[in-house]
């Protein structure tokens, strides 16, 4: 299944993000490398947000990054939340749907 976790960081992230960016890049990059974890970042101009896409049996997974991401824990994100996401087409849909002829 597909999910997508949404976090609102705080109106100061940017002056506050350096000294956790590279625990919470690890975190990251470690759920990437477990599979769970495909693609995420920042939503620019502003810079307000960020969206993750993770590929997971369960949206436990998700909850279990969020609850040891740095950025959560120091208040840079002011809410969170997950949703399951019914990826129907692409070539990674989980559940792929043609249009009939």
């Amino acid at each position: 299944m597909h999910y997508l976790l949404f976090y609102d960081y705080a109106a100061d992230y940017l002056e506050r993000r350096g000294a956790l960016r590279g625990e919470h890049l690890a975190l990251a990059w470690a759920a990437q490398e477990r599979g769970e974890l495909v693609l995420a970042g920042v939503l620019a101009d502003p810079i307000d947000a960020a969206v993750f896409f993770f590929q997971a049996d369960s949206a436990e997974v998700v909850e279990r990054f969020v609850a040891a991401d740095p950025y959560v824990r120091e208040g840079l994100v002011v809410a969170w939340r997950v949703r399951r996401w019914d990826t129907v087409v692409g070539e990674g849909a989980a559940n792929p749907i043609k249009a009939a002829h």
